[in-house]
């Protein structure tokens, strides 16, 4: 069955979808849209230290995803405006890697499909990383779900319940890094963000709790990643914009549902 590339590019994209949507719903829940994309857009100076090093480009994006998110973390309140920051780094990393690769030579790499992904082209060993990437973000994020929540809501009740804001926000950092590791090869750096959340913004009007929000959301995903597919298949587009062609449209879906109940 995975000899067929499109069923492995179908696994590959709900693979990608049930590592986002619980992690998407937290960023929406905390208004982090742009941390998530800064992470992502630091992914391919991951790539570039990777294949400069030779070592696995999941580890070189997980560690520089981190390094980036870690970065934020402790520079916010130092004088400059998240938005502000987080505009710098973001634009700064992408900018280096994108030096940094055109160092690299004797390499054939093709920049495109890590701008843009490239999920046609899964492997049975990518398929492999990607789903173990998303069963340790969902292992995470389920096992701290509660004092997630609780934080989200008020860092203040968080601190009366005896959780560590702070700690919960690094846990948040290190599956977001995990995620941009695992969906470089679905969607590409610079959609990735998209894919955290649309699916989670989606989600949002058909759910009544947040974990229906988590778990709606990741429904909604795997549709978005089917269905583009099979749409870039017809109408012979690029896979991974067109899977988030398909998200925004259910969005756009969704929301005027929302405006019709109002």
């Amino acid at each position: 069955m995975l000899d067929d590339f499109m069923t492995r590019a179908a696994l590959a994209g709900i693979g990608v979808a049930c590592a986002a949507a619980p992690l998407g719903s937290f960023v929406v829940w905390r208004r982090m849209a742009y941390f998530g994309d800064a992470t992502a857009h630091a992914a391919i100076l991951g790539v570039a230290l990777s294949l400069a090093l030779q070592i696995s480009i999941f580890a070189g994006a997980v560690a520089v995803a981190l390094a980036m998110a870690l970065t934020v973390t402790l520079l916010t309140g130092r004088g400059y405006a998240m938005d502000t920051l987080l505009g710098v780094l973001a634009h700064s990393a992408l900018a280096f890697g994108l030096v940094a690769v055109s160092f690299l030579s004797g390499i054939r790499i093709d920049l495109m499909a890590y701008l843009f992904g490239d999920i046609l082209a899964v492997s049975r060993g990518d398929l492999a990383v990607i789903w173990v990437g998303a069963v340790l973000v969902v292992g995470l994020i389920g096992w701290r779900w509660s004092a997630l929540l609780t934080s989200t809501l008020s860092p203040d009740l968080a601190h009366a319940s005896g959780i560590d804001p702070r700690r919960e926000q690094l846990i948040l950092t290190l599956a977001l890094a995990i995620t941009v590791a695992v969906a470089i090869k679905v969607v590409g750096v610079l959609l990735i963000a998209a894919m955290l959340i649309i699916p989670a913004a989606a989600a949002r009007p058909l759910s009544r709790t947040p974990e229906q929000m988590a778990l709606i959301a990741a429904a909604l995903g795997a549709v978005s990643a089917v269905a583009g597919l099979q749409s870039a298949y017809v109408l012979d587009t690029p896979a991974g914009p067109s899977i988030v062609c398909v998200a925004a449209i259910i969005f756009a879906c969704t929301s005027a549902l929302r405006g019709l109940r109002a």
